[in-house]
């Protein structure tokens, strides 16, 4: 599954794929996943932890501490290939592993061009589409308010 030939990924690539599995149902990834794979060799079996939320707010954006979250995370290989890492909200293991999964199978120079044109792309632009549409949703539900003012002042 590894080529002698390197890929070199922008971390910015990588943290936009990544992000873009995070945000998939774990149905959806199940339903990518190529099925002709070897078994994966766990570096970090999923695993349910807690993070804590930081948020800035006011004139001076001071951080706080906003609450805890559960998050699931799951490192894995295939063979001698990449490390694949996969983190995602909640208590979901399976969606930990194929994010893991398909980030060590998008480093692979063999593999990266088609899984990006076939999942990643689709994916993102699924994802683009669901945003717009609760930002129109939104939009015709906006209120507009306003001040009378009465007498003189």
């Amino acid at each position: 599954m590894t080529s002698p030939e390197t890929l070199t990924i922008a971390p910015a690539l990588r943290r936009q794929w990544l992000a873009v599995l995070a945000r998939a149902q774990t149905q959806q990834l199940a339903e990518l996943l190529p099925p002709a794979l070897t078994t994966p060799h766990f570096i970090r079996a999923a695993e349910i932890g807690m993070v804590m939320l930081r948020a800035r707010a006011g004139g001076s954006g001071e951080a706080f501490n906003l609450g805890e979250a559960s998050v699931t995370r799951c490192a894995l290989r295939f063979g001698n290939g990449p490390l694949g890492v996969g983190y995602t909200l909640g208590r979901d293991r399976p969606k930990a592993e194929l994010i893991a999964s398909f980030d060590a199978l998008l480093q692979d120079p063999l593999r990266h061009a088609e899984l990006f044109v076939t999942v990643i792309e689709p994916l993102a632009a699924a994802q683009a589409q669901a945003r717009q549409a609760a930002s129109r949703a939104a939009a015709e539900s906006r209120v507009e308010f306003f001040t009378f003012v009465r007498g003189n002042s």
